[in-house]
């Protein structure tokens, strides 16, 4: 399983109604974390658990979610989460 299927199957606990991520970790070859191995990824994700959460507490539960993944495989992750209303 690649990285962004484990992801995928992490965040589905958190129900997601839409959800994308984008390996970007060629656009920062050469750069610390990618030397290491770990990438850089962008993430969008809409919900209806972020309902009445602001940025900081809807970003705590998207690293919940991954877990281990954040202190070895993600280097970098670009988080758009969003409500179903907020899109």
């Amino acid at each position: 399983m690649n990285r962004i299927d484990k992801m995928r199957g992490l965040l589905g606990t958190l129900n997601p109604l839409s959800l994308e991520i984008i390996d970007e970790s060629h656009k920062h070859a050469g750069h610390a974390g990618s030397r290491d191995g770990a990438g850089h990824y962008f993430l969008q994700i809409v919900t209806n658990q972020f309902m009445g959460k602001g940025t900081l507490a809807r970003h705590r539960m998207i690293y919940s979610a991954l877990g281990e993944m954040m202190t070895c495989e993600i280097h970098a992750l670009n988080i758009q989460a969003h409500t179903p209303n907020e899109v």
